[in-house]
């Protein structure tokens, strides 16, 4: 296999050698898949910060003399003719997106909007230092540019299209002109679990409800500063890990701080939790006033509840733990009424969060929920940024109307946005029987076919491609959207060797 390697200037402090850039990666085999693996770390590539990437597929295409398309949103599409002999064959159409859900330890120095990711192997296993590793998506990325820049391999025509902004709605799927392609299948390369092919995804929605708070007009003589945090949760991915009852560091603290207002004088002056909507978030911190007669009693309940809280999550998340400081300066920060804050945190508590219903029709299904993802002080309102998802449009609706009449009813502004539709199952799909045929002659087994709560493009990219089959594979992540995100090396390979045996069989 011959790889023609880019060598832009970002990258002159790494040896050229045999072709390669040598990097931390080099000798992992697929050596070309993990080659682009580690090119596209190097870029910066998180959610609305895809402008690099975007540029670095283009210049990619354009180097190779690949039919290619770039459009405002940042998409890509290339295509890579057929080989001799191949040309009356269907195309393949292969799928995955460019952004990454870029979040980070909390002490971590590493900017993510301009530095590179930090790769490492340990046990078989690839992860990024102290952030997520972004193998959701690039990994998918990596194998559709291997098989691009591969001159020796007879395959029909690839129609590659890389999606912007994924994580944040689908948006470039949404936006994307697909009416240069020609194929009706395509392989999604978005997929977290070896040996599962993904047939059937849920749709979703964010929603961010912002809820009016008031300065505080009155004198804070006599109260005290407190750091409340929740802290050690496992987090991770807002579908994949909504129904293994891990906590919601923001629902928690919330919770906590809705608890404290009902029994004391408590005012909020700042709050943080949650690095990305559709992950589930595992640390939050608020900076509060009390009283401070009543520090004895705020710390008797605090370890009340906290207690509590470690019973029922239990082994499912056993780091929980709360952190709180009292400050000894007298100079305060702002703060807001006593009023504003109980009714803030009131409307947090009255709105849903996790998982709503399971499917009837699917065992262990989850078919609704939402996580609230990012919780943050604004100018004058505590803004709740929520994820939700249904693999039935119509409960994914009723869920945002009703997140919105509860909000309202609490004088706070709903906006729903970046909707998008599940991907219907099809009960005849020529290329779902394929592959499970060739996977089956491969490893002498079935794969699992199943639906899942997480969310794809594919449902968005059938209303573009008519009658599109499609199915979603990927090799075994683990720890999406958190920085404890791993790759497996192994099955990074043995999903590229089945992705072949479908292209060339």
């Amino acid at each position: 296999m011959v790889l023609k390697t880019m060598s832009p200037s970002a990258y002159a402090d790494k040896k050229d050698t045999g072709g390669f850039i040598m990097g931390v990666l080099t000798g992992l085999q697929p050596e070309s898949v993990f080659h682009y693996f580690e090119e596209i770390s190097r870029i910066p590539h998180g959610s609305g910060n895809i402008g690099k990437i975007s540029d670095y597929l283009r210049d990619f295409a354009k180097e190779r003399n690949l039919f290619h398309v770039q459009d405002k949103s940042g998409n890509v599409v290339i295509v890579k003719e057929a080989a001799a002999g191949f040309e009356n064959e269907e195309p393949y159409i292969l799928q995955a997106h460019m952004d990454m859900v870029a979040v980070a330890d909390e002490d971590c120095d590493i900017d993510m909007k301009t530095e590179p990711l930090k790769l490492k192997t340990e046990a078989g296993k690839i992860y990024a230092e102290h952030t997520s590793l972004g193998g959701d998506d690039g990994i998918g990325v990596a194998y559709c540019l291997a098989l691009l820049d591969a001159e020796d391999m007879v395959l029909p025509r690839l129609e590659v299209i890389l999606t912007a902004d994924e994580e944040v709605g689908m948006e470039g799927a949404k936006e994307i002109d697909l009416s240069m392609l020609q194929g009706h299948r395509m392989i999604n390369l978005d997929q977290e679990e070896e040996g599962i092919f993904i047939v059937s995804c849920a749709g979703g929605a964010r929603v961010d409800v912002d809820i009016p708070l008031e300065a505080e007009q009155e004198d804070t003589q006599g109260m005290r500063q407190m750091t409340l945090g929740v802290k050690g949760l496992l987090g991770g991915h807002s579908g994949v890990e909504i129904d293994k009852g891990r906590g919601n560091a923001n629902w928690i603290l919330g919770a906590l701080l809705c608890g404290l207002t009902l029994r004391f004088d408590i005012r909020l002056s700042n709050i943080q939790g949650g690095q990305a909507d559709n992950a589930i978030p595992r640390e939050a911190e608020a900076m509060i006033f009390v009283r401070e007669e009543n520090v004895s009693e705020i710390d008797a309940f605090l370890k009340e509840e906290e207690d509590k809280f470690k019973k029922e999550l239990g082994d499912k998340d056993p780091g929980f733990h709360l952190a709180k400081l009292y400050h000894n300066s007298t100079v305060f920060d702002k703060c807001f009424s006593r009023q504003s804050t109980a009714q803030a945190f009131s409307c947090l508590c009255k709105l849903p969060n996790g998982v709503v219903d399971m499917s009837e029709d699917v065992e262990g299904l989850v078919e609704t929920s939402l996580n609230l993802g990012v919780m943050s002080l604004q100018e004058d309102n505590l803004r709740l940024s929520y994820a939700v998802r249904s693999s039935v449009d119509q409960s994914r609706e009723h869920l945002c109307r009703n997140m919105t009449m509860v909000a309202e009813r609490a004088g706070a502004a709903t906006q729903v946005r970046n909707a998008y539709p599940g991907w219907a199952y099809r009960k005849e799909s020529p290329l779902r029987d394929k592959m499970v045929a060739v996977y089956a002659k491969l490893y002498g087994k079935e794969p699992t076919v199943q639906a899942i709560h997480a969310g794809l493009e594919c449902g968005i990219l059938a209303g573009k491609i008519a009658n599109l089959d499609c199915v979603s594979i990927g090799p075994d992540l683990f720890d999406v959207h958190t920085a404890q995100e791993k790759m497996d090396i192994a099955s990074v390979g043995r999903v590229w060797e089945y992705l072949l045996a479908v292209l060339k069989g």
